[in-house]
């Protein structure tokens, strides 16, 4: 079975042999058996957890690019007159959420769909991808901050 070792930021697409589309939670990886979209299978072991972004790609010990793609799956799309004090109290339950100019993405959750309802906020199910904003205290996932 092949390995990744490696991520690659930036890749230009003649050096590409496949594309891997993977969730925003599936983007959270360390070590795990995965599967290209066209069915070259790999595992990835990488020395610590990354929180891959679309465009980054695997580097295949074979030195094959696997391109990494945002995989389509089930948001809620919040908007409301009162859009600033909605995001707050997604922030405040540290919600990753995807923050436009007239709406906000956040992974469905009914109880926090629910919430927003209660506040003002309108909220639809839709099914796009998910790139939200990183975190505060590093570039993308964080597993918190130190006191």
């Amino acid at each position: 079975m092949l390995n990744c070792f490696n991520i690659i930021d930036q890749t230009d697409n003649k050096n590409i042999k496949d594309i891997i589309s993977l969730t925003y939670d599936q983007r959270f990886i360390r070590r795990k058996k995965v599967k290209s979209d066209n069915g070259i299978e790999f595992l990835v072991n990488l020395p610590e957890t990354k929180s891959l972004n679309p465009g980054q790609a695997f580097e295949l010990d074979n030195l094959d690019l696997i391109k990494v793609l945002a995989k389509v799956e089930d948001l809620l799309e919040i908007k409301g007159n009162n859009l600033m004090q909605l995001i707050w109290h997604i922030g405040n339950r540290h919600i990753p959420c995807q923050i436009e100019k007239d709406r906000v993405l956040i992974q469905f959750d009914k109880v926090i769909g629910d919430m927003i309802l209660r506040l003002g906020g309108k909220i639809n199910q839709v099914k796009e991808t998910f790139n939200p904003e990183g975190g505060a205290y590093g570039m993308g996932r964080t597993h918190g901050h130190k006191h």
